[in-house]
C-alpha cells in the first residue's frame, strides 16, 4: 500500500492507495499530524510500503511529520521537489523554487488530463489560486488570493459583531440571494466573491484561447464554485494525479 499527502497551509489531506493497481482504500482530512497517525491506525489490515507526500509548510513542520511518520511505519518517503520543468510543463515563475508546489502539482496533472489542450486550473483552498497553463506546456502565470477560510476568518476576527458557527455557515450557503442576518450576509458575500474571480479567470482564459481549453476546478470548495463553469472538470484529488507524476514509486 502506498500513503499519498497533501500537506496544505491548515489541514492534511491523506489517502491510501493499493500499490499495484492504484485503488483508493482510504481517504480523508485531519488538522494535525497526531489525527492523521490516529486515522491511519483505524484502517484495517493497513500494510503501507511507501509514502510520497507535497507540503507548503516550512521545512521544519515538514521534517517533522517526516520523522513521525517513518517512526510510526518504518517506510521509506519521497517528497516534491520544485523543478523548472516537468512532464512537459515549464513553470512560469522568475524563481521556479518560489512557486508553491501543490500549484505546481496541480498543473501537472490538469496539464497531463487536458491532453493536449491548454488549461485553467483553479484551487479552492485556504488560499484560492488561478494557473494557467498553455497547449505546449509553457506556465503564463497566476493569481492568488484569499478563500473562503481566509475571507471569513477576517471578517470575524476584525468586527466584533460577527459571530456565527460552522453549522449555521453551511445553512447560510444554501442560496445567494441577498441575506438577512449577518451570517447569510457575510457567507453568501464571500461565496459570491469567489464566484467573480472564477469569471475573471474565464474571461483571461478566453482573450489567450478563446473556447478551446479546459478548465479545472480543485480544493476543499470546489463544489462552491462549480456551478460557475458548468463544463469545468472538478477533479477533487488534482494534486494526487500531480504528484503520483512527480515521484512515481516502483
Amino acid at each position: 500500500m502506498i500513503l499519498e499527502l497533501d500537506c496544505g497551509n491548515s489541514f492534511i489531506k491523506w489517502r491510501v492507495l493499493k500499490a499495484l493497481v492504484g485503488t483508493v482504500v482510504s481517504e480523508g482530512v485531519v488538522d494535525s499530524n497526531q489525527a492523521l497517525i490516529e486515522s491511519l491506525r483505524m484502517i484495517a489490515s493497513l500494510s503501507l510500503r511507501k509514502c510520497r507526500l507535497v507540503s507548503v509548510r516550512t521545512s521544519e513542520e515538514t521534517g517533522a511529520l517526516i520523522e513521525l511518520i517513518e517512526r510510526e511505519f518504518s517506510i521509506p518517503i519521497v517528497s516534491a521537489k520544485p523543478a523548472r520543468e516537468m512532464s512537459g510543463v515549464r513553470n512560469g515563475y522568475e524563481d521556479y523554487e518560489r512557486l508553491g508546489l501543490d500549484r505546481w502539482l496541480a498543473m501537472l496533472g490538469g496539464f497531463h488530463l487536458a491532453a493536449g489542450r491548454p488549461c485553467l486550473v483553479l484551487d479552492f483552498g485556504t488560499a484560492v489560486t488561478a494557473d494557467f497553463v498553455a497547449a505546449d506546456g509553457e506556465h503564463l502565470g497566476g493569481f492568488i488570493c484569499p478563500g473562503m477560510p481566509l475571507m471569513r476568518n477576517q471578517l470575524r476576527t476584525h468586527t466584533r459583531k460577527i459571530r456565527y458557527g460552522d453549522e449555521a455557515a453551511e445553512r447560510a450557503l444554501s442560496s445567494h440571494v441577498p441575506g438577512r442576518t449577518t451570517v447569510e450576509a457575510v457567507e453568501r458575500g464571500c461565496s459570491l466573491m469567489l464566484r467573480g474571480f472564477v469569471l475573471t479567470q474565464l474571461e483571461l482564459a478566453r482573450a489567450y484561447w478563446g473556447e478551446g481549453f479546459t478548465v479545472f476546478i480543485t480544493g476543499g470548495d470546489a463544489e462552491l464554485v462549480a456551478g460557475v463553469s458548468p463544463e469545468a472538470r472538478v477533479i477533487p484529488d488534482l494534486v494526487f494525479v500531480g504528484l503520483a507524476m512527480a515521484c512515481p514509486l516502483s
